[in-house]
């Protein structure tokens, strides 16, 4: 998990591969591979539900960003993230394994949480921001966690880098220039953010289940929660 307040960068280390990453993951180093990438960190509880700081607050809103849409009545898996978080990218396979495992069942929402300690964290939500107005939210979120090493932690603006990303994508780039000057777009990421400061996000990756925050300790964790939720449906 990283933290909002102050700004330590972490020493620079090579990534191994996705594969390897999802394979420790898998053998039950979730903690200890996010708690490697830890500046500060905020601790709720044991692990289990926790109720959301503001009810009146939404968790997903009308034009959040559904990864997966399993339709009404289906659980709802919010995730609040950074996409310049090591801790969120080391998760995010475990995340797109979930999506696939539990397709047509579960949905998941992606919010974004830029953090003030990440230089390019908010201009990566800018950038995947003016990728969704072209239908390629997904598509451009996957590819800032995917090359995130090569972008990250750098005090220079890497918005020409996530240009390049959108014309790799095949994104009309006057359209997608035009979003990203586009005051209202870095407002969409800002409404994200402050609905999550005030349900008491602190840091990422933070994650709630249909309404309540839950804190897996591992992915066999993540999916039993999953699956409670599940059966509370039936």
């Amino acid at each position: 998990m990283s933290t909002a307040p102050g700004r330590v960068t972490p020493p620079r280390r090579r990534r191994p591969s996705r594969l390897s990453r999802v394979l420790t993951l898998a053998a039950g180093g979730f903690l200890a591979v996010v708690a490697a990438l830890v500046v500060l960190t905020v601790v709720s509880g044991g692990g289990g539900p926790t109720p959301t700081a503001q009810a009146d607050v939404p968790l997903v809103r009308q034009d959040s960003h559904y990864l997966s849409d399993a339709g009404s009545g289906a659980p709802v898996l919010v995730e609040f993230l950074d996409l310049e978080c090591e801790a969120c990218a080391e998760v995010y396979p475990t995340v797109e394994e979930l999506r696939a495992e539990y397709e047509g069942r579960l949905s998941v929402v992606a919010r974004y949480f830029p953090l003030p300690g990440h230089p390019n964290s908010e201009t990566a939500a800018v950038a995947v921001e003016a990728a969704a107005g072209q239908d390629a939210f997904e598509v451009m979120y996957q590819r800032l966690y995917e090359t995130q090493e090569d972008w990250s932690h750098q005090e220079a603006s890497q918005a020409k880098v996530f240009r390049g990303y959108a014309a790799d994508l095949g994104l009309d780039l006057a359209a997608y220039d035009a979003a990203v000057a586009d005051p209202a777009t870095l407002q969409r990421v800002g409404q994200d953010l402050t609905d999550g400061q005030a349900l008491g996000v602190q840091g990422t990756p933070t994650f709630f289940l249909d309404g309540q925050r839950i804190e897996p300790t591992s992915p066999d964790h993540f999916r039993e929660l999953v699956d409670q939720a599940l059966a509370a449906t039936d």
